[in-house]
Parts: structure tokens; sequence; C-alpha cells
């Protein structure tokens, strides 16, 4: 499923990834360059099977460890209210 943020939530690159302000609570989340990698891939309507390969594509990883690294973020990202 494609990832969206919150209407309350802005995102700026930065040279180590990326950085997530949520407005409503003044929370920055600092996300790696595998985690951008995850999430530009699910806003570019990837689904999570997509930015799994993305990541095993990119970086030293087993398909199996990318597949749960994105749902944990996935899970995380919604879980604290920035993604939809």
């Amino acid at each position: 499923m494609a990832l969206r943020f919150g209407a309350d939530v802005c995102t700026a690159k930065t040279d180590y990834g990326t950085v997530l302000l949520d407005q409503r609570s003044g929370e920055y989340w600092e996300l790696n360059p595998t985690a951008t990698l995850v999430i530009d891939t699910l806003m570019a309507g990837g689904d999570e099977a997509a930015a799994a390969a993305a990541v095993t594509e990119v970086f030293d990883v087993t398909a199996d460890q990318a597949r749960a690294d994105v749902g944990a973020l996935v899970e995380q990202l919604r879980a604290g209210g920035l993604a939809v």
C-alpha cells in the first residue's frame, strides 16, 4: 500500500536521510538513508514489497530482513500518527 504523511507532517531531506516534523506535537523524527529510500518508494506509489526490493538492491541486506524492516518502519510511522 502506498504511504502518505498526514497534513501536519513536514519533511526535509538532509545529507543524512530525512527529518520529519510532527507539527501537532513538535516532535522530530530522523530517518536514515535506508528509511528514506523506503518512504520515497512508498510515497511514489510502491508497496512494501517494492520498498523491500529497493532496499536489497542498494544495501547489503537479505530480502527477509528488508521486508521485516520495511514493515516495522511503516508500523512505527502509523503508530506515531505520522502516516496514513
